[in-house]
């Protein structure tokens, strides 16, 4: 059984540059009324093995903040944000990353 590595801890500058890099992204991953099924876990573990950045969108949940929480920990990805009812994780590749949330890549000033 493969075990996945434990969710990056991203400071709040790498949580902001990645919310503006998902900002054109359109969701891939939905939860519908029955919620974090095994299925909708199996759907964005590989989206974001496939784009390590996504967005999921949420439909109807009952606590937005909780669910989304939940996701992040079961797909061991970083919570990046939620806007609206959509949430915006990161898990970056464990062989060959692509996307770089540097602390230094936004300039404070």
């Amino acid at each position: 059984m493969e075990t996945k590595p434990d969710a990056p801890e991203l400071s709040g500058r790498q949580r902001r540059q990645a919310r503006a890099l998902a900002h054109p992204l359109r969701p891939l991953v939905h939860v519908g009324e029955d919620g974090i099924t095994p299925g909708v876990v199996g759907a964005l573990d590989r989206a974001l093995l496939d784009h390590e950045l996504v967005k999921v969108r949420l439909h109807e949940p009952e606590s937005k903040k909780t669910l989304a929480r939940s996701l992040a920990e079961a797909s061991h990805a970083a919570f990046c944000g939620l806007v609206g009812h959509t949430v915006i994780l990161y898990r970056p590749h464990p062989e060959t990353p692509r996307i770089s949330l540097s602390a230094d890549a936004i300039d404070a000033g």
